[in-house]
């Protein structure tokens, strides 16, 4: 099941990377199918793992174990809150696979991919109310030009939000090839996927909040990490593998470096990786979705 539903990436050196210590507590963020914390369970005796996912369809692939696991059905930005309610103050580290997964991109009634005319839906979680198809036919040209910037690098949006304002005074934009077919005449034929997939990026993490949701993440890990605990976290693009980058480096979420009187570094966290690891060719050959990814690592000091 774990396997349709999605295959782990850079699962060995994630999980070697956590440092597992067996009474330990740990927290998978991104439960998806499980794998990060199946493994995750081999490792620990009489230790504590929490997983965390907002995409009910995951909670599928729950683990049946006799060792202490919890799945917990909320966004990860909720982590403290949720880790009082279990009674948990502490952990020993933190795992985050982010991004979609293959069964989300799989199912041709989210919208999340580029090649099935579904609704454009986008949503993680169905409890939330805004969905990709809100964003598109509603939002400003100031805050379409926002996400295609901010959520995907694109340099000039301008006239990709004109193009959509365009549309939308005729027509509603509702489903995939709606919005695929307003830039199919403007965009080369081999640069169209490339392109759809930046565009639909950013419209996923804006429906989804996702650069908010890890800044929050990771922000309540300076008060909930053990000293020597660590966290490790695998990105797919440039937008949060700079957010993760930066926070590792300096502590906190304001990417300034904070020293003491005498000038000394103030940061909580160690960085462990000095450039990110990445997937090995054959775990490309095996899993192309691994290809974009980048895993960083630091220790609480």
């Amino acid at each position: 099941m774990m396997n349709k539903y999605h295959e782990s990436v850079l699962l060995k050196e994630s999980i070697n990377a956590l440092n597992i210590i067996s009474d330990g507590v740990y927290v998978d963020v991104t439960f998806g199918g499980g794998g990060h914390s199946r493994e995750i369970l081999k490792h620990i005796k009489n230790g504590t793992l929490i997983a965390f996912d907002q995409d009910s369809d995951s909670l599928t692939n729950t683990i049946v174990t006799e060792k202490k696991f919890h799945i917990i059905h909320r966004n990860f930005r909720y982590i403290q809150d949720s880790l009082n309610t279990l009674g948990i103050s502490k952990i020993n580290g933190l795992i985050a696979d982010l991004g979609v997964s293959s069964h989300q991109f799989s199912d041709n009634q989210r919208g999340f991919s580029i090649n099935y005319d579904a609704r454009i839906d986008m949503r993680m979680d169905n409890r939330s109310l805004t969905t990709g198809k809100f964003i598109l036919n509603n939002y400003s040209k100031k805050n379409l030009n926002r996400i295609f910037r901010d959520h995907a690098d694109f340099r000039n949006p301008n006239s990709i939000s004109d193009q959509i304002i365009n549309f939308r005074t005729n027509k509603e934009i509702e489903t995939v090839f709606d919005l695929k077919s307003i830039f199919q005449a403007s965009i080369p034929l081999k640069y169209q996927n490339k392109f759809f997939a930046r565009l639909f990026q950013a419209i996923r993490i804006e429906v989804n909040d996702e650069v908010n949701s890890l800044k929050e993440m990771l922000d309540q890990t300076r008060n909930i990490l053990v000293s020597s605990g660590r966290i490790v976290v695998i990105s797919y693009h440039s937008v949060e593998d700079k957010v993760v980058k930066n926070f590792m480096k300096y502590g906190n979420l304001e990417n300034s470096l904070q020293q003491d009187f005498f000038g000394n570094k103030l940061s909580q966290f160690k960085v462990l990786t000095k450039k990110p690891i990445t997937p090995a060719s054959t775990e490309i050959n095996r899993n192309n979705k691994s290809r974009s990814a980048k895993m960083r690592v630091c220790e609480k000091i």
